[in-house]
C-alpha cells in the first residue's frame, strides 16, 4: 500500500470519528441546552449538524479523489456560511431577548471534552491534509478547529454565566465565531477557483 493510500485511509478514519463526536453532541448538547435553557448550548448542537455535512463531504471526496476538490471545496464554503448564518441569528435573538439560562455544569463538562477532542481531531486531519496536498480536508480540518472554538466560546460563556451571571458572553463569542466562519468560507470558495 503506497504512502498516499495510507494517508487517504487515515485521512477517512479522522472524518468518521469527527462524525461519530458530533452525531453524539448534537443530541448532548441540544438536551443539556433545553434542560437548562440555554440557546448557546442548542445552538452548539445544532451546529454539529453542519459539521456532519462537511465531513461526509470530505468523506466522499475522498473515496472518489476524481479532481472535483472545487465541488468540495465550495460545499464546504457554503456550510461554512449557513454555519456562520445559523450562529448570526441564534446570539442576535438572545441579545434581543436578555434571556439568562440556568447554570449547566453538565455542559460545562461535556464543552471541555469537546474542545480538546476537536482540537486533536483538527490538528491531525491539519497534517494529514498537508501530507496529501488535499484542499478539502485541509479545509474540513479548520472546521474542526472552528468547532473547537466554539466549543471553548460556549464554554466561557457558561462559566462566566455561572460564576457572574454575564448573559451577553455566550452571545458575543457566537457573533465572533460566525465572523470567524465567514472568512472561512470565503477562503474556500477563493480556492475552489481554476
Amino acid at each position: 500500500m503506497t504512502t498516499t493510500a495510507t494517508y487517504r485511509k487515515l485521512a477517512i478514519r479522522l472524518q468518521w470519528a469527527t462524525i461519530a463526536w458530533n452525531v453524539g453532541e448534537v443530541f448532548v448538547t441540544v438536551g443539556l441546552g433545553v434542560a437548562a435553557g440555554s440557546l448557546g448550548l442548542v445552538g452548539f448542537g445544532m451546529d454539529s449538524l453542519i459539521e456532519v455535512f462537511a465531513s461526509l463531504v470530505v468523506v466522499g471526496h475522498l473515496r472518489r479523489m476524481d479532481g472535483r476538490a472545487a465541488v468540495a471545496h465550495r460545499r464546504i464554503g457554503w456550510a461554512f456560511f449557513a454555519l456562520a448564518a445559523a450562529l448570526a441569528v441564534l446570539a442576535v435573538e438572545r441579545l434581543a431577548s436578555r434571556s439568562v439560562p440556568d447554570e449547566s455544569p453538565w455542559g460545562i463538562a461535556y464543552l471541555t471534552a469537546t474542545v480538546i477532542v476537536m482540537w486533536g481531531l483538527a490538528f491531525l486531519k491539519r497534517r494529514v491534509g498537508r501530507v496529501l496536498g488535499d484542499g478539502p480536508v485541509a479545509a474540513e480540518a479548520a472546521m474542526t478547529f472552528l468547532d473547537g472554538w466554539l466549543a471553548f466560546g460556549v464554554l466561557i460563556s457558561l462559566v462566566v454565566n455561572a460564576l457572574w451571571g454575564w448573559w451577553w458572553a455566550d452571545p458575543a463569542a457566537a457573533l465572533l465565531v460566525a465572523a470567524a466562519a465567514v472568512r472561512e468560507g470565503m477562503e474556500n470558495f477563493e480556492e475552489s477557483r481554476p
